[in-house]
């Protein structure tokens, strides 16, 4: 525009110029003025001259540079052809009127739908309110994007898309479905808002989600129950078990404790054993050595010294053929009998008689020496 004004200003100069020399051809001292401004307008149109070409620079400079934020790329057109080489954050240069150039989003990003019409398998229509579509372009994939679907993909794959999946999905799936079981999740980055419904078949689910809020919380209440019920269970059979662990422990000890005492009356009876046993070895070995001890000493001679020396000592004799039956028919005194004949007791020598009552007081009899033994 500044130059336009700057062209038109240079076309009144000239024509002012024109005219006035047309006057001074008749009167030149009339020309005297006019040649002054003439000089001072040729000053003029150089300076204007250098004004405008200044100021063409600057517009032509602000046309080609450009600048780009951060988290978007430049991509560029030039004659409607878009160029191969998109361009990162920062100021750039490009041909002013000849290449134009579109930003393009590469971060993450929120595009709504609102107030979506949905047609349920069951012929109910109801509207979403909005549909939030969180997207994000890879760097790598702008070029092939813009190509395909211009600098606003949005709208080709977000916007328009929209509307036919979403009448897909709800064509698809009953009212439950779309009003209570699947609202408010994300599908594919994709947020869906709770859909408007018609109010009487709000109502009803309504009541219906009542209903089922009861039935909830009367299971939940049996399962209190039934909690309770398996807590108490628990509890007795722990009881129990502690129960039977002590007296099983008791039993033990018990048995530990007989066992114990019978250890020990074996060792008792084992010793007691050992005791009676020496006891009666030794008894027998005494009554074994007393035995032989009397074999040796009890020969026929010294029975036949000690039937004399019992005879000698008692203070009555006895006369007859059966005198050795006083001595208990004693085998010893019968082999003596029968070996030593006998002969009356008047018969014998005085001096025989003499010896024997002389023994008799010597020697002590039969009986003594065994109560001696």
């Amino acid at each position: 525009m500044g130059v336009l004004l700057l062209v038109l200003e240079i076309h009144h100069l000239r024509a002012f110029f024109f005219l006035q020399g047309k006057f001074c051809r008749h009167d030149p001292r009339e020309c005297e003025l006019p040649r002054a401004l003439q000089q001072h307008s040729a000053g003029g149109q150089a300076g204007a001259a250098a004004a405008a070409a200044t100021g063409l620079l600057v517009f032509l400079l602000y046309s080609a540079i450009h600048r780009v934020e951060e988290g978007h790329l430049a991509v560029y057109y030039r004659g409607g052809a878009l160029l191969t080489s998109p361009s990162g954050p920062g100021y750039h240069i490009m041909l002013p009127f000849i290449t134009t150039f579109k930003s393009v989003q590469t971060t993450l990003q929120t595009d709504e739908v609102k107030n979506v019409p949905c047609g349920t398998s069951g012929g109910v229509m109801i509207y979403i309110d909005r549909i939030e579509v969180v997207n994000k372009l890879a760097p790598y994939a702008v070029y092939d994007i813009v190509r395909n679907y211009t600098a606003d993909y949005d709208k080709t794959l977000i916007f328009n898309k929209i509307h036919h999946e979403l009448n897909q999905f709800c064509s698809a799936h009953t009212l439950q479905e779309v009003y209570i079981e699947l609202f408010g999740k994300w599908m594919a980055a994709v947020r869906v808002t709770k859909p408007k419904i018609p109010e009487a078949i709000r109502r009803n689910f309504e009541l219906m989600e009542a209903e089922k809020t009861k039935l909830l919380i009367a299971a939940q209440r049996q399962k209190v129950v039934e909690k309770e019920a398996e807590t108490d269970r628990k509890k007795a059979l722990i009881e129990a078990e502690k129960a039977a662990q002590v007296a099983r422990i008791h039993y033990q000890q018990k048995i530990m404790e007989k066992e114990t005492e019978k250890r020990i009356s074996e060792i008792e009876d084992a010793a007691f054993l050992a005791r009676e046993k020496a006891k009666a070895d030794a008894e027998y070995y005494t009554a074994r050595k007393l035995a032989d001890s009397n074999k040796l000493k009890l020969t026929p001679e010294y029975l036949e010294l000690m039937k004399y020396q019992a005879i000698a000592a008692n203070s009555k004799l006895y006369f007859g053929d059966r005198i050795p039956s006083m001595f208990l028919d004693s085998c010893a005194f019968q082999q003596a009998n029968l070996r030593t004949p006998q002969r009356p007791l008047e018969k014998a020598p005085s001096e025989a008689r003499r010896a024997l009552a002389e023994g008799g007081r010597r020697e002590p009899g039969v009986a003594q020496q065994r109560a001696r033994l």
